[in-house]
C-alpha cells in the first residue's frame, strides 16, 4: 500500500459519520442505506453521499436487491483494520459509562466479523485459558491444546486446526483485552448461534445471551450471571 492510498483510507475512516457506518458493518452483515443512516443519525441523502465515498475508496461493496441497496465491508481485512485503529489511543471509560443502550449492547457481546467479541468474548477466552483449552504464546498468539481440541470434538464442533498450531488473538477495542479469533473463534460463534446460546440482533452486530446460553457458559467456561453482574471463575 503506497503513501497516497494510506492517506485516502485514513481520511475516509476519520470522518465521524463514516466511522459509525463502518463500525455498524464490521459484523460482516449487509445493511441498507436507510439502516446505516438511522445508526449514524443522518438523512438518507447524506448517507448516500458518505456511502458513495466509502464505495469509491474500496472500503464497502454494494448489492442491489429490487429497489433497495445493501452495503457490506469489502472484506474481513477492513474489519480487522477498524478494530486495530479503535484499540489505539488512551483508554477511556466512555464505553463503560455510556447511557446509549445500543452502545452498551455492542460492548457486552458482538460479532467481530466472524468471531465473538465484547465482554463475553473476552470472558470466554479467559475461561478457556483457565480450563487449559488454549494456551498463550508470545503475548498475541495462542495454541489450541490437546484438551481444547478434545473439547471441540466432544461438543460435535468440527474445526480444521492442528491442536499444536498457533493462531491469532484479536485485541478487543472496547475491553482492551484479547479475545479468541481465528478458526476456533469462528467455530465457537457458529456453534453458539446453532445451539441458541446466542441470538443475533436484527439492527446491529450486537448479540444477546439466552437462558440456555447462560447455563452453557457457566458449565463449560465458568461464566456466571448474578444480579446483572457477569463474572468468570
Amino acid at each position: 500500500m503506497n503513501q497516497f492510498h494510506i492517506s485516502v483510507v485514513a481520511h475516509l475512516i476519520a470522518e465521524p459519520v463514516r466511522s459509525i457506518m463502518l463500525i455498524n458493518l464490521s459484523g460482516g452483515e449487509a445493511l441498507s442505506a436507510s439502516a446505516l443512516a438511522e445508526a449514524a443519525g443522518i438523512t438518507a441523502q447524506t448517507a448516500s453521499f458518505h456511502l458513495a465515498k466509502l464505495r469509491d475508496g474500496g472500503l464497502v461493496t454494494v448489492e442491489s436487491v429490487g429497489r433497495y441497496r445493501y452495503y457490506r465491508l469489502a472484506g474481513p481485512h477492513i474489519s480487522q483494520l477498524l478494530e486495530s485503529l479503535a484499540s489505539v489511543g488512551p483508554v477511556t471509560s466512555q464505553w463503560q459509562t455510556t447511557p446509549n443502550h445500543s452502545a452498551r449492547e455492542l460492548r457486552f457481546a458482538r460479532c467481530c466479523y466472524d468471531h465473538l467479541a465484547g465482554q463475553i468474548g473476552v470472558m470466554i477466552t479467559q475461561g478457556m485459558l483457565n480450563r487449559g483449552l488454549i494456551a498463550m504464546r508470545e503475548g498475541q498468539h495462542y495454541v489450541l491444546t490437546v484438551e481444547g481440541h478434545r473439547w471441540f470434538e466432544q461438543q460435535g464442533v468440527e474445526i480444521n486446526a492442528d491442536p499444536t498450531g498457533s493462531n491469532r488473538l484479536c485485541l478487543d477495542w472496547t475491553e482492551r483485552q484479547y479475545h479468541l479469533a481465528g478458526l476456533p473463534g469462528t467455530a465457537l460463534l457458529e456453534a453458539f448461534i446453532a445451539w441458541k446460546w446466542l441470538s443475533r440482533s436484527s439492527k446491529s452486530r450486537a448479540l444477546k445471551v439466552t437462558v440456555s446460553g447462560w447455563k452453557g457458559l457457566e458449565q463449560h467456561f465458568g461464566i456466571r450471571q448474578t444480579q446483572g453482574i457477569v463474572a468468570v471463575e
